[in-house]
């Protein structure tokens, strides 16, 4: 863009650069925090810098926490026998704000994707498979999405934890085929986790 000064150039390419923000809405965001207080920038800029520096994985379930483990896996009060393996943890905070489980996570940080180049190896599935393989735990609930990498990521974990002796359902079919948990309402996955299914 010629003439514009680089200090805008650079933050309107910033914003392009997040999912479903094109160069309209980078240019309408960027010239927003322009006229905006300097109060109102400076404290995006500084929760910006929280977010990577006050942030790390739970080394346990691969939530993301402050501190390891995550106040999940450290309350002794949540079912230790219950694993609950989710995509991402924006879907581990849908299941969360229902208020009906009371089991613990595991978050995959994605799903197998031959198309994008994602197998296992990308994923957190080696981990949770040392989770299960170390005893205590009963049933693995499978909680990925309903869409095609989604089955295909919960079929290859199926595989790879029945011979492991545990319990391996799926959310019942109360959420849409293609749907993602994160906008799933709280009644529909209420009725998913209570209503899940043994896989076989």
């Amino acid at each position: 863009m010629a003439g514009m000064p680089e200090p805008i150039t650079r933050l309107i390419e910033e914003f392009s650069r997040l999912p479903g923000i094109g160069p309209k809405t980078a240019s309408r965001l960027t010239f927003y925090l322009l006229r905006a207080p300097a109060e109102q920038s400076l404290a995006l800029a500084e929760a910006l810098e929280q977010l990577k520096s006050r942030t790390q994985l739970c080394q346990v379930c691969f939530n993301i926490t402050e501190e390891s483990p995550c106040p999940i896996c450290a309350d002794e009060d949540r079912d230790r026998g219950l694993i609950c393996v989710v995509e991402e943890p924006l879907d581990l905070w849908a299941i969360e704000r229902t208020g009906s489980y009371r089991g613990l996570y595991h978050v995959l940080h994605g799903v197998i994707s031959p198309m994008e180049g994602v197998g296992p190896e990308e994923l957190k599935v080696r981990e949770l498979l040392v989770r299960v393989q170390a005893g205590g735990v009963r049933e693995v609930i499978l909680a990925t999405n309903p869409s095609l990498e989604g089955e295909n990521t919960a079929i290859y974990l199926q595989r790879k934890l029945t011979p492991l002796g545990v319990r391996v359902t799926r959310l019942a079919r109360g959420l849409p085929v293609g749907g993602d948990l994160e906008y799933a309402d709280e009644v529909t996955l209420t009725r998913a986790l209570e209503g899940r299914q043994e896989m076989g």
